[in-house]
């Protein structure tokens, strides 16, 4: 692949020169003419641009793709190496293994740091990215969660995939003991949640540290940030989900979990999250995951609420500040809270 001293960090630095190198080296024997970019999308972590090519003998690379890169100062990139490090992994080692539907990945490259990467994936046209703040309909909703079987259920309790991926250890544990009440803090100082949002991030911190480490009877393959801003909508409503920066081994409820107690608004969960849990138990099923109950199903669904406020405690600290990133975070909550203290007897 192109010398990973040059793998760019700014979009202007996709050169034909660059692209064409970089695509030979994924087996694409093609020639970049031209190039013409613009920004797609509201990534937290990195950047986003729609690539208009005008190449030759590329038959199979369409005129449009998208790349993903890199980008910030030395330290941002740095901090982000390991989710970084994530999607290209995904990409290019994981995704055959399973049917939830993804954009095509075309090339990928990463440095040894983890501090610079491209990916080139498939432009979805006319596909539409949902809107975190404005959040989802609840068949949306059951849409993203039926497509999740399809990372979950292939690969459902795999030990081959546990033993590349560790569930977290006592080691992993004190790790996040030790930085989540400070970033906890962190949080408060910057949006100052009241209220249900506020008991919601104690609980965090008092809760989290046993439900990492607590022993689990069904494990896979999780997206980690499975909400309606990781996701495309197509034409006939069709899903394509994105993002996969944040892929660990779990519980497979928690991104629903996570799904459903943020991308809804609290009405719509409400009255929709048993009917949405259901759909997805059936999915697994179909898809040939055996002795899991709707029942199961569901306690783990309320068992993995944690992973929302979770997630938006460390995500906050990790994004580039930005209005409508403090915005959807702030919504984020709310909505979890709700959830947390809907569903959690005493948990708030």
């Amino acid at each position: 692949m192109p010398d990973t001293v040059g793998i760019p960090t700014r979009v202007e630095e996709l050169t034909p020169d660059w692209l064409t190198a970089f695509l030979a080296v994924n087996g694409h024997d093609v020639r970049i003419e031209s190039v013409r970019t613009e920004p797609v999308g509201t990534g937290q972590m990195a950047g986003s641009y729609r690539l208009h090519l005008d190449h030759q003998n590329g038959a199979a690379l369409p005129g449009t793709v998208i790349a993903k890169l890199a980008t910030g100062t030395p330290d941002q990139r740095e901090f982000g190496s390991g989710v970084f490090r994530n999607e290209v992994r995904f990409y290019r080692d994981l995704a055959p293994s399973f049917t939830v539907p993804i954009p095509a990945c075309f090339a990928t490259t990463i440095s040894d740091s983890g501090t610079e990467f491209v990916l080139l994936l498939e432009d979805m046209g006319a596909a539409v990215q949902g809107d975190q703040i404005a959040g989802c309909t609840p068949a949306q909703a059951e849409s993203i969660a039926v497509a999740a079987a399809g990372l979950h259920a292939p690969r459902w309790n795999d030990p081959t995939l546990l033993a590349d991926m560790p569930l977290p250890t006592d080691a992993d544990r004190e790790v996040m003991d030790s930085i989540l009440a400070p970033m906890a803090e962190v949080y408060r100082e910057r949006f100052s949640p009241a209220g249900p949002s506020s008991a919601a991030v104690d609980w965090l911190v008092r809760e989290a540290g046993d439900w990492l480490v607590a022993p689990l009877d069904n494990a896979a393959l999780i997206h980690g940030d499975l909400r309606v801003d990781n996701v495309l909508f197509g034409p006939a409503g069709e899903v394509t989900v994105i993002d996969w920066q944040t892929i660990t081994t779990g519980n497979p409820l928690r991104d629903i979990a996570f799904l459903l107690s943020t991308s809804l608004s609290t009405d719509d969960r409400r009255r929709h999250e048993r009917g949405i849990v259901a759909s997805y138990h059936r999915a697994l099923v179909t898809a040939g995951v055996r002795d899991y109950t709707l029942d199961e199903c569901w306690n783990d669904y309320v068992g993995n609420l944690i992973q929302a406020p979770l997630i938006i405690v460390f995500g906050s600290a990790a994004a580039q500040p930005t209005e409508r990133g403090n915005a959807m975070f702030d919504a984020m909550l709310s909505r979890s809270a709700a959830a947390i203290d809907d569903l959690t007897p005493g948990g708030l």
